[in-house]
């Protein structure tokens, strides 16, 4: 799965997600950096690496699993395959999101 296909489905992902009103980093290591404004709407996604209020780190073989649900999130965080920066709270949130 390249970053481009990941970032596809992290704005379809994200147009649904109204009421988030944070800036979140999906970093993939040497694979690249998502940066999600979900400050404003409709939420602005790049591959620039900005500050964010939460930073989910994995691979994009995680991220993958993550997104079709056969990657539990709590087992990737406990096994140290997921790292989150920031915000817990607003890491369970988009767990949400990225799980639907």
């Amino acid at each position: 799965m390249s970053l481009e296909i990941v970032t596809q489905s992290i704005k379809e992902k994200m147009a649904l997600a109204a009421g988030l009103d944070a800036k979140v980093k999906f970093d993939f290591g040497d694979d690249g950096v998502i940066f999600v404004d979900a400050t404003q709407n409709p939420p602005v996604i790049s591959h620039d690496d900005e500050d964010a209020d939460c930073t989910l780190k994995c691979s994009l073989d995680t991220f993958k699993g993550l997104m079709e649900g056969t990657q539990d999130p709590t087992m990737a965080f406990m096994m140290g395959k997921l790292k989150v920066d920031g915000s817990m709270g607003l890491a369970m949130k988009l767990n949400s999101i990225i799980e639907d």
